[in-house]
């Protein structure tokens, strides 16, 4: 049992008294003496010194109420150095919100054995019915968790959210993530105000506007983009199908291309990385980027839920969609593989022209979000226009005769 840490400025001052000394103090050499002699009056008895340190510091630690064993909890999930234990900062800072807004007030001050099951529960159909259900699965995940960091550290308790199914809380049909026009306009105006850097901001807006997959950005090079024809071409080799893929090209697409060519014009990708031009941006750069966003974002809208870069991809197939496009329009700006080498054939030949038309339709939908303006002129619009498109290569149907 270690008795305690030796201390030059202790032995300077006079010697405590020993009912104010206690194993695992910075001490004297003369307090040492003494500990070390009460601890060999223990054995005697029976009694175990280790033992009794433990116990000391238990019961220290079962004297914290719920709001101090929260904090302990935060305090331990916000520190780098605890290692795979630590939480990214934005999974932190939506669990320090929903404490502070939906459990503290009800449950800091209790002792940790004062925190029922029944109690719990309670507080789970409160806040179902005032903020939703989603606050209230949170609530017993928070509370769960507390509770075993305290469970973590020695101390006996039962966990009371153990006995709470989250079914009896509240029942979520799986969706993905696409962003409605509003959340759209709040991640565009956060993005203007958080700590990146400027093109990574906007590589975020151009992954947006053209619908790509993360690594199809990441991974492009200049030899790709067509000024000129206003046109990305993305490789076979780089594509999912295993098919080259055109990108129409938005004005706004083009402006932040010549922001990056401004900025990266002696590398060959389009954002290389932070320290070698040779090299793309890292896998997880976009993903921080949105992170830091969101955190922004929940500072007015708490309950803002997270995304990730895939879901600017289905926010972009979710908002032509919603606004009629043609859904084989939209399916090739996906760059989804065809149902049969025929559609491969007659789609290539002939929607470029549609698609650049709704391109530019979603880059200026984009823009009337943000200004909190209506875009159904400017999708009836597109849509007039690109009805008027004449393709001289639309291939020719004729009937076939049918043997009798």
């Amino acid at each position: 049992m270690t008795i305690g840490r030796y201390s030059a400025e202790a032995a300077r001052k006079l010697t405590r008294a020993p009912d104010a000394q206690d194993y695992g103090m910075e001490v004297s050499l003369a307090e040492a003496r003494t500990l070390l002699a009460r601890a060999r009056h223990q054995v005697e008895r029976g009694e175990s010194p280790s033992k009794a340190k433990v116990e000391k510091r238990t019961a220290s630690a079962a004297a914290l109420t719920f709001g101090g064993w929260a904090e302990a909890y935060f305090k331990h999930k916000a520190d780098p150095k605890s290692g795979a234990e630590k939480l990214a900062d934005s999974t932190l800072a939506m669990r320090r919100s929903v404490y502070g807004r939906a459990i503290a007030g009800e449950l800091s001050k209790l002792k940790l054995a004062e925190v029922t099951p029944q109690r719990l529960k309670r507080l789970c159909d409160e806040v179902k019915e005032k903020r939703g259900p989603a606050v209230a699965v949170h609530i017993r995940e928070v509370v769960l968790l507390v509770f075993r960091h305290a469970q973590g550290s020695g101390l006996d308790v039962s966990n009371p959210a153990e006995s709470i199914r989250i079914s009896a809380i509240a029942t979520f049909e799986p969706r993905d993530r696409a962003l409605s026009p509003s959340e759209v306009r709040a991640v565009l105006a956060a993005l203007d105000h958080v700590s990146a850097a400027p093109t990574l901001r906007l590589a975020v807006e151009f992954v947006l506007l053209t619908g790509v997959r993360k690594s199809e950005f990441i991974d492009a090079i200049w030899k790709e983009i067509d000024f000129t024809a206003a046109r990305w071409t993305i490789p076979a080799e780089r594509m999912k199908a295993g098919k080259a893929h055109v990108v129409p090209l938005s004005d706004q697409a083009l402006d932040i291309l010549t922001a990056f060519r401004t900025m990266f014009g002696n590398s060959r990708y389009l954002h290389p990385g932070r320290y070698d031009g040779d090299t793309p941006i890292s896998n997880a750069t976009l993903n921080r980027v949105i992170d830091t966003v969101v955190e922004r974002i929940r500072e007015t809208y708490p309950d803002f839920q997270s995304f990730g870069v895939h879901d600017l991809r289905r926010t972009f197939s979710t908002g032509l969609n919603r606004a009629k496009f043609d859904d084989r329009w939209i399916e090739m700006s996906l760059a989804h593989a065809p149902r049969n080498r025929i559609a491969a054939v007659y789609n290539v030949n002939r929607y470029l022209a549609e698609r650049r038309i709704m391109l530019q339709c979603w880059a200026d939908m984009l823009d009337a979000w943000v200004k909190g303006e209506s875009a159904k002129e400017l999708i009836a619009d597109a849509k007039q226009r690109a009805a008027e498109v004449h393709d001289g290569n639309r291939p020719i149907v004729t009937a076939c005769p049918i043997a009798a």
